[in-house]
């Protein structure tokens, strides 16, 4: 399980001459996911071309559904890694909405399909 964290993202709340608030949430995201002893992988990532929607950050899961999220703020941290944890354990590779923090219910921009089929027909 991969966080993508924009450290990019402007919230357009800092100042000029502060860190970018995407910057932030990554390193937040990376210190909450090593305190709790995670085995998910936190990545900083130059962009996720989601800049009207920012602070941005993507769930990538290797067999199953990938979710792209926006409209964060430097504390959603914690609500990232719940996120994770969520589809980590899905026996059907999505993200349930049950348990799902609301960051994530009204930031999602978009759910993307595995590359394998997990469908049992398959």
């Amino acid at each position: 399980m991969t966080v993508h964290v924009c450290d990019t993202c402007r919230s357009g709340q800092e100042a000029a001459d502060a860190p970018r608030d995407g910057a932030l949430l990554s390193e937040r995201t990376k210190t909450l996911a090593a305190e709790g002893g995670d085995v998910i992988e936190i990545r900083a990532v130059a962009c996720l071309a989601n800049c009207k929607r920012g602070l941005s950050a993507s769930i990538q899961s290797a067999d199953g559904w990938s979710y792209v999220f926006g409209d964060l703020t430097t504390e959603a941290a914690a609500d990232l890694l719940t996120g994770a944890r969520l589809l980590a354990t899905s026996p059907d590779g999505l993200m349930p909405w049950k348990g799902r923090p609301d960051t994530l219910k009204r930031g999602m921009i978009a759910r993307i399909p595995p590359l394998r089929s997990i469908s049992p027909e398959s």
